[in-house]
């Protein structure tokens, strides 16, 4: 099958590395540079102590034509307007997209698409690109996708060949699919960013765990949530299988890059306010990492 790649981030780089293992893969990358660095080196992966690499065609998104079966789209949430606009420029009708952004934000810009057929997924995976064209997989937690328009011909095609180590799972439904990963996001990611630590403090400080449980229950009732333990258990387990990691929100923070909370505790926040329902943690924790993203376009 052949498959573009929308994006050489973290997860971009890291689909590009397993995926061109079965598949004919395509990574478009936002600069020129990038592109002839992936051309060149291939694309690493760092595992452990163990780096290997693989050789994946890669090129500017101004080559991008939506000629392959499947179009994979791994950039930040607040960068999709752009390649919003760029897909409706080459797809009309045929063509599969599948959408892997954290939040739930970008829903609103899925159903304006032309395109047949629209999957998303949720990555599980623990991923930090290290430069350009390498990344290093830090925890392996699978991915989970859905159909969200269309016929899964591909969608089917691309799960029944992952290799090894990379499973993918098919969901029924891609709302509950995205909402659970949404409540994972919307608490460790700004909690972490916030008070620059790992996701593990959230369990092992006694002070930020009770932080943590007060606005779970407060997003919790915002989305009525209605398997709250099931639910905050999921959130522990991942912040239990990733306590040495930092989270994406915090890297973006130190890093001096806009964060997605518009698309994380944004989303919440316009669901509390379309439902009436007072959210003023997470109104707290939203405008502490806008303030942190202001503070650093200033330094």
């Amino acid at each position: 099958m052949k498959i573009g790649i929308i994006g050489a981030g973290s997860i971009g780089l890291l689909f590009s590395y397993y995926l061109n293992e079965k598949h004919q893969v395509t990574v478009y990358t936002r600069t020129k540079r990038q592109a002839e660095l992936i051309q060149v080196n291939g694309v690493h992966l760092i595992e452990g102590s163990t780096t290997k690499a693989r050789k994946v065609k890669a090129d500017p998104i101004e080559f991008w034509n939506g000629d392959e079966d499947l179009t994979i789209i791994t950039v930040k949430q607040y960068q999709l307007p752009s390649i919003i606009s760029l897909i409706d420029k080459q797809l009309k009708m045929q063509g599969s997209l599948l959408f892997l952004q954290n939040g739930m934000g970008h829903l609103r810009f899925l159903s304006e698409l032309k395109v047949s057929n629209v999957f998303l997924g949720a990555v599980q995976h623990g991923a930090v690109r290290v430069n350009e064209y390498t990344v290093s997989h830090n925890g392996n937690g699978g991915t989970r996708v859905a159909v969200y328009r269309g016929e899964e011909t591909h969608l089917k095609g691309l799960i029944g060949s992952v290799p090894e180590g990379f499973q993918m799972e098919l969901k029924e439904d891609y709302f509950e699919m995205l909402q659970s990963k949404l409540i994972v996001n919307a608490i460790i990611n700004p909690l972490t960013a916030t008070f620059q630590v790992s996701n593990g403090a959230l369990l092992h400080n006694q002070y930020l765990n009770q932080i943590t449980i007060s606005l779970f229950e407060e997003i919790a009732a915002v989305l009525n949530i209605h398997n709250r333990e099931e639910q905050f258990a999921n959130v522990l387990s991942v912040c239990k299988k990733t306590s040495e990691n930092k989270s994406s929100m915090l890297m973006d923070i130190e890093s001096g890059r806009d964060t997605e909370i518009d698309a994380i505790l944004g989303y919440v926040l316009e669901e509390a306010e379309r439902k009436q329902i007072p959210a003023p943690l997470t109104r707290n924790y939203y405008n502490l990492i806008k303030g942190k993203e202001l503070k650093r376009r200033r330094t």
